[in-house]
Order: structure tokens, then C-alpha cells, then sequence
């Protein structure tokens, strides 16, 4: 076997050459300095510096060199990678800040110009005025009750003694589910609650029972097939007529913060008796416009008073129907509605502004909670 080749000339590797070597670098650098996107670059460090680079194929060729010329040739080798692989570095550096320093600048946002974006939703006034009609008499010691929107018929109609042939009973003021014959029905009014509270919970009872209620009304400007009420009960001894008007009294300074008068009319509800409608002075005029065309009122319409709801003693047969004794037991209930509270409270002039959904409505109302 033969010895090894001492006099093995490094130089007659051709790309092993120093002039090889330099010209490798000399494309390698131009084509890094030309490379105007870091995808260019990508492809010029591919070219000049991946495992099949004119520097790596001359790298591959030291291994096959003589012991005592290895290591001249791995300098230059050395030497000439390193250097394109600092200018790359540095290359890559210039290319990511120009392309950081472009971002900033094309997807800056202008926080002065007008914006279109979906306007967020606030709290309904419906919602938020039942609320706030129920926090007054729960203010007083009262409990909000509530009940389901389908009633039986049982519940809505005979528990608060309305009489197989009332008119109320019929399809064309009463949603029937499924059918006439059915016994289930969209409730009315917020009336069973009162039913249902003496049922379920231990006398006394003082409750008041928001809610959503249905009649067939057609949607027009003071109208809706859906509303909403505020009923309220109180069971006790010795309940009057006094005491009524006195909660409702209490009910109508906490809400509007005056002390404003109340006035009870004689009325009819197969439920009460007896029975009255409720008015309250008006609180923009407070009677000052009845027969004065120089203050007319809006509010009121110069009347000087305005309706708020009905209301009255509980009848003795709803008592009974409900398992309560009327001998011992006296009660008296009243119903609000939400929806005519708020038009005159807040100017609000069309039903439809209070369904439609339309968020320029509720906005302004804002998010108290």
C-alpha cells in the first residue's frame, strides 16, 4: 500500500483557488446587498450559503486534502463563509426594520376619522323602567313575584272571577294556544300572579310581579299586541282603601320625586271591588294648565291630571278561589303599565320606538343597571 501524497498541491483544487474563494464571496455579497425583501434574501442565502453553495461544495473538498494543507485551506474557507454570513445577518437586520418601520406606517389607524362600526346596545328602557317601578314598593317591604307568559286559563281568567261569557275570554281580544277548547293562553295581564302568590307562599303576601303580557291589539302609536305591567297584591288583616292609596301615593313620590297628589275614580274589574282608576297631578304642569291657554300642557293635555292604572280591593270571591278566608283577610291590588309609565315620563310618543329594536332609541336611555 502505497504512502499518502506529501506533495499534494492545495491549489490545484479548482475551487479551492484563492481566486475561486474570492470570487464566490464577491457574488455572494453582491447578491445579498441586491436583495430588497427578505424573500430575496432568503433565495441569496440559498444560492451563497445552503449545502449546495459554491462555498460549501469547496468546503466539502478540504476533507480530501493532505494533513499539512488542510488547514491554510480551512482559513480562507473560514474566512469567506463568515463573512457572508455576517452579511446576511446584518442584510436581514436592515430588511426587518424597514419592513417593521413600513407595518407602522400602512396599518396605522386614524383615531380621528369617522367610524362606522356597529353601534353597541344599551339596556332597554322597558327593562330598565320595570326595574325601577319594582324597587319602590320593594323599597316599601314588598317581594316581586313572578309567573309564566302561558297561563293556564284557569289561572288568567276564573281564579279572578271573570264569568264564562266575558268578552275578554273571547279569541278576538285573547291569544289561545293551539285552540279555544285548549284551556292554555297567553296571560292577559299579570293578574294570575296574584293566584299564584296566595297559593305558594304564607300570609301575609305583599308582592309586586313584573312582567311581559299579550292581547290582540294591532301595533300602532299607543298600542301592542306585547306589554308590559306591574301588578301588585298585598294580603294582610285589616287592609282599607286607605292603605291603597297611600302605597300608591308612595309609589308615585319615589318615582318621580315629588310629593305629587293622587286621585282615585270609581271604575269596574271583575278581580276588585271596589275598583277605581288611579290618576296622578301631572309633574311637568301640576295643574296649572286646567283652563289656562297660556300654559297648556302636553303632558296632560291641560287636564291636569294623568292616568297611571287601575286598581281596587281584592274581590272576596278571587280570596276564596285562592284558599284565602275573606272573613279574616282583606287585600287590595293594582296594575301599571310600564310602557304608558315611560311614554309620559320620558316624551316618548310611538310605541313602535319602544319595539323596533332600533339602538338610536336605547342609547340615550344609557346603561343603568
Amino acid at each position: 500500500m502505497s504512502a499518502p501524497n506529501k506533495s499534494y498541491d492545495p491549489v490545484e483544487v479548482s475551487v479551492l483557488k484563492p481566486e475561486a474563494v474570492e470570487g464566490a464571496v464577491s457574488d455572494a455579497l453582491a447578491a445579498i446587498a441586491a436583495a430588497v425583501s427578505l424573500e430575496e434574501l432568503k433565495e441569496a442565502r440559498l444560492a451563497h450559503a445552503g449545502d449546495r453553495s459554491p462555498l460549501a461544495l469547496a468546503n466539502r473538498e478540504i476533507g480530501a486534502l493532505p494533513p499539512h494543507a488542510k488547514a491554510d485551506a480551512g482559513k480562507r474557507i473560514g474566512a469567506a463563509r463568515g463573512a457572508v454570513n455576517r452579511a446576511l445577518k446584518e442584510r436581514q437586520e436592515a430588511l426587518e426594520a424597514e419592513r417593521d418601520a413600513r407595518v407602522l406606517v400602512e396599518e396605522t389607524v386614524d383615531v380621528t376619522l369617522p367610524w362606522d362600526r356597529v353601534q353597541r346596545g344599551a339596556r332597554h328602557p322597558l327593562t330598565t323602567m320595570a326595574d325601577r317601578m319594582a324597587d319602590v314598593f320593594v323599597s316599601m317591604g314588598f317581594e316581586v313575584a313572578e309567573g309564566p307568559e302561558i297561563e293556564a286559563e284557569w289561572f288568567n281568567f276564573d281564579a279572578l272571577n271573570f264569568p264564562p261569557d266575558h268578552p275578554a275570554r273571547a279569541m278576538q281580544d285573547t291569544f289561545f294556544v293551539e285552540s279555544e277548547d285548549s284551556g292554555m293562553v297567553l296571560r292577559t295581564h299579570t293578574s294570575p300572579v296574584q293566584i299564584r302568590a296566595l297559593l305558594s307562599r304564607e300570609l301575609p303576601v305583599y308582592v309586586v310581579a313584573p312582567g311581559k303580557t299579550f292581547r290582540t291589539d294591532e301595533l300602532d302609536a299607543t298600542h301592542s299586541p306585547v306589554f308590559h305591567q306591574l301588578e301588585g297584591l298585598a294580603v294582610d288583616e285589616g287592609l282599607t282603601m286607605a292603605d291603597l292609596k297611600g302605597a300608591i301615593a308612595a309609589f308615585v313620590n319615589g318615582l318621580f320625586g315629588d310629593p305629587l297628589p293622587v286621585r282615585l275614580r270609581p271604575s269596574f274589574f271583575p278581580f276588585t271591588e271596589p275598583s277605581a282608576e288611579v290618576d296622578m297631578q301631572c309633574f311637568v304642569c301640576h295643574g296649572e294648565s286646567v283652563g289656562n291657554p297660556d300654559r297648556a300642557c302636553r303632558t296632560c293635555s291641560s287636564e291636569g291630571w294623568i292616568e297611571i292604572g287601575g286598581c281596587g280591593m281584592v274581590n272576596p270571591r278571587v280570596l276564596r278561589a285562592a284558599g284565602v278566608d275573606p272573613e279574616r283577610y282583606s287585600g287590595w291590588a293594582f296594575g301599571l303599565g310600564v310602557e304608558r309609565t315611560l311614554m309620559f315620563r320620558h316624551g316618548v310618543a310611538d310605541m313602535h320606538d319602544m319595539v323596533e329594536g332600533d339602538v338610536r332609541f336605547t342609547l340615550p336611555f344609557g346603561m343603568e343597571i
